[in-house]
C-alpha cells in the first residue's frame, strides 16, 4: 500500500518560513520523482516543485528563488523549505510521488495545510 504522509505544515507571517516534509512508504522511492503542488482557496491545484530521481529540480515561476526541494532516498523523504512566504502561498500543499518513464503511476499525499498571515 502507497502512503504519502505530509507534515511541518502550518501558520506563520508574512516573510516567515516553514519547512514541510513528506515520508513515502510502499514504493521505490527512488524510482520516482517527487514534488510538490499546493491548492489555494477557489484554485485549481499547482505545480509548486519537482526533483528527478536525479536530483534535477524544477520550480514554478511563482517560486522566484524562494523555496528549496531536496530528497532523501535513504529516508525516502522529500522536503521543501519555503522562505520569505507570502499571503499568496497559502493554501494545502500535496506530495506527489511520479514513477518515471510510465504514465499512471503516480501517488498523492493527503495534503498540509499552510496559512501565511499577519
Amino acid at each position: 500500500q502507497v502512503q504519502l504522509v505530509e507534515s511541518g505544515g502550518g501558520s506563520v507571517q508574512p516573510g516567515g518560513s516553514l519547512r514541510l516534509s513528506c515520508k513515502a512508504s510502499g514504493i521505490i522511492f527512488m524510482r520516482h520523482a517527487m514534488g510538490w503542488y499546493r491548492q489555494g482557496p477557489g484554485k485549481q491545484r499547482e505545480l509548486v516543485a519537482t526533483i528527478s530521481t536525479g536530483g534535477v529540480t524544477k520550480y514554478a515561476d511563482f517560486v522566484q528563488g524562494r523555496f528549496t526541494i531536496s530528497r532523501d532516498d535513504i529516508w525516502k523523504a522529500v522536503h521543501l523549505q519555503m522562505n520569505s512566504l507570502r499571503p499568496e502561498d497559502t493554501a494545502v500543499y500535496y506530495c506527489n510521488a511520479d514513477l518515471e518513464g510510465y504514465s499512471g503511476y503516480d501517488y498523492w499525499g493527503q495534503g498540509t495545510q499552510v496559512t501565511v498571515s499577519s
